[in-house]
């Protein structure tokens, strides 16, 4: 596990050896034709745990259908910085691990789509069952206990990870709560409602 005393190579965001990510936002004119915003990479970049990883939010909303109204959910998106996920709302967020990189075990109460966007992963489980990641794999995690390990000793790793909110969970009658860990002081709190 990593400890947030070690220093690691990442200062920014993107890490130094992975490619620039942009963000394309769309809109409409005023004939209602689809055209782009400033092409720009989000508007949320965080260090985590002492340079061994970047976080980029790409995008946040609040509410189950989202109001894209007036911009409505740009502005959200730009002023809200997000938790680990937004209550009643996503996350899209792209992180780029340091080399070798295994990041603290967690949980978020959501459902998370993990996409390997660059490099080699293992996605391990709190019962120990784990699996390899390549570009192009997802995974859907429904709420478990879990850790990232990025494989590559000398080359940074990215991963888009998308946060959707959802119901309290029970397993087994026990209601199974969030647990970040290590990880709880890199997110902003959740948001009383």
């Amino acid at each position: 596990m990593a400890s947030n005393a070690q220093a690691g190579p990442i200062t920014r965001f993107p890490a130094d050896d992975l490619r620039h990510a942009k963000r394309l936002i769309t809109t409409h004119n005023s004939k209602g034709q689809g055209v782009f915003l400033p092409e720009d990479d989000g508007d949320h970049h965080k260090i985590m745990l002492n340079g061994l990883a970047a976080a980029n939010i790409i995008y946040s909303t609040q509410g189950a259908q989202v109001d894209l109204n007036d911009e409505k959910d740009i502005e959200f998106a730009k002023e809200n910085e997000p938790s680990i996920h937004v209550r009643n709302g996503s996350v899209a967020r792209l992180i780029d691990f340091a080399p070798g990189m295994e990041s603290p075990i967690h949980r978020a109460m959501s459902i998370d789509y993990g996409v390997v966007i660059e490099g080699e992963f293992k996605l391990t489980l709190d019962s120990g069952e784990s699996r390899i990641m390549l570009p192009g794999d997802c995974s859907v995690n429904r709420g478990c206990n879990h850790m990232w390990k990025n494989l590559s000793e000398t080359k940074s790793g990215r991963m888009l990870f998308i946060l959707l909110d959802v119901q309290p969970l029970n397993v087994n009658g026990q209601l199974i709560e969030e647990d970040l860990g290590e990880l709880a002081g890199e997110y902003a709190p959740h948001p009383e409602h």
